[in-house]
């Protein structure tokens, strides 16, 4: 069971490392809301690795896999992506956001639920859990049962939570000494980002 858990972590790990849509998103929030903005954002990136393992196990592997699924997931995440990208550099032109030191509200279901939507806007992201992921999980039941796929599913997950974590508290906590002008230009670039992961998407599933 040890083995499998840090199994399961060394896997997860490999994945977090990897620039991506959410890194992105983890960055621009822990600029404006503080040290734990990567922790809640991991919450609804951990909760949609929940649904896809039950879906995978309910046979939607195969659904995952195919090209309409893939294709679809592409275009809408792909489109969301270019929005929340333009949204973000237009905000930043417009001068209207900031950097937020007052420890007010944090938007917690905000984060948690974009954290579920951008993970699920990367198709990428349920094609691993289709194909390699699937892997891992049936070695998993098969020699320890449903606890075999819990201890895989805890292992992977605090990968997650540790680097986003790490992340997010190192910028949250650097924040201060950023000035406004900085900000927004360093908001502009993570949104010229989105866009670009947008765009790749939206491009590979109709080319």
């Amino acid at each position: 069971m040890i083995m499998l858990y840090f199994s399961a972590f060394a896997l997860g790990f490999s994945g977090a490392l990897m620039p991506g849509p959410l890194l992105t998103y983890t960055i621009k929030q822990s600029l404006n809301k503080g040290p734990f903005s990567g922790l809640i954002i991991t919450v609804g990136h951990a909760i949609l690795e929940m649904l896809l393992i039950a879906l995978i196990f309910l046979g939607f592997n195969i659904v995952l896999q195919s090209e309409i699924a893939q294709k679809t997931i592409g275009i809408v995440g792909g489109l969301m992506l270019l929005y929340m990208g333009a949204d973000m550099i237009w905000g930043s032109y417009k001068n209207k956001i900031k950097i937020e030191l007052d420890g007010g509200n944090t938007d917690s279901k905000s984060m948690v639920l974009s954290g579920l939507l951008i993970s699920a806007a990367n198709p990428y992201f349920p094609l691993w859990w289709a194909i390699v992921g699937l892997g891992f999980l049936l070695d998993a039941y098969k020699t320890f049962g449903t606890a075999g796929v819990l201890v895989f599913y805890l292992g992977h997950v605090s990968a997650d939570f540790m680097w986003y974590g790490a992340i997010s508290a190192i910028i949250g906590t650097t924040r201060r000494f950023i000035s406004q002008k900085l900000y927004r230009i360093i908001v502009a670039l993570l949104g010229c980002m989105l866009v670009y992961f947008g765009a790749s998407f939206v491009l590979k599933a109709v080319f």
